[in-house]
């Protein structure tokens, strides 16, 4: 595998060669993918899906086969981009989509961002469906400083209201029964991942009863 190149610049990403954007607008509580494709595996599978089965709005940054670039999140600016600028203006709520390695650490979920109140919510939900393996950190000193998701310029607190970045372990979006990543180049999904998408449609769901 490429070693992943650091760049700084959002319109250096969205030039390049076969990176695209999608974006779906349907409600103003969106769910993104900021590093889709083929740099953090299954992370827009997971977005696209919850976001479909939540009336949510999506978006994702995609990169093909082969791609390793890294933008950190903070760098992705909506005056760079006319569809995630459309995207962020019609939310008021988000929850982004990453995935993460850590050689030490496969088996922990990260819940970040500025929404602690809604962290704490889909923290539950989550743990309600994960098999025992899997450990769901939600309190924000016991995730790493750069996956805490918290700089106020990360899209992910863009919205009045704030929002959650969820960080995914390898060991949830590795198909090891394939042994390859669920959702890319015909691998199915893994029924761990499939758990995942379950939990966040029902925590969503759940959080916007609790809200209305």
């Amino acid at each position: 595998m490429r070693e992943i190149k650091k760049i700084q610049n959002f319109t250096d990403l969205l030039s390049t060669p076969q990176i695209t954007e999608e974006i779906e607008i349907r409600s103003s509580f969106g769910v993104c993918a900021l590093h889709g494709g083929g740099l953090e595996r299954a992370t827009e599978a997971v977005a696209r899906d919850v976001a479909k089965n939540t009336d949510s709005s999506y978006y994702a940054v995609l990169q093909p086969e082969g791609s390793r670039l890294h933008l950190s999140s903070k760098y992705f600016d909506p005056k760079k981009s006319l569809k995630l600028n459309h995207f962020l203006k019609n939310i008021d709520t988000l929850v982004s989509i990453h995935g993460y390695g850590k050689e030490d650490d496969f088996w922990a979920l990260l819940l970040g961002g500025s929404n602690r109140e809604m962290a704490y919510h889909l923290a539950g939900s989550l743990r309600g469906v994960l098999p025992e393996e899997y450990r769901v950190v939600d309190q924000i000193d016991q995730i790493p400083l750069h996956l805490r998701g918290i700089h106020p310029d990360n899209p992910v607190n863009c919205p009045i209201n704030g929002g959650v970045q969820i960080e995914i372990p390898p060991g949830l979006r590795w198909n090891r029964e394939y042994n390859f990543w669920s959702d890319a180049d015909g691998t199915p999904r893994s029924e761990d991942l499939n758990l995942l998408i379950k939990g966040l449609i029902s925590g969503i769901n759940s959080w916007h009863e609790k809200k209305n």
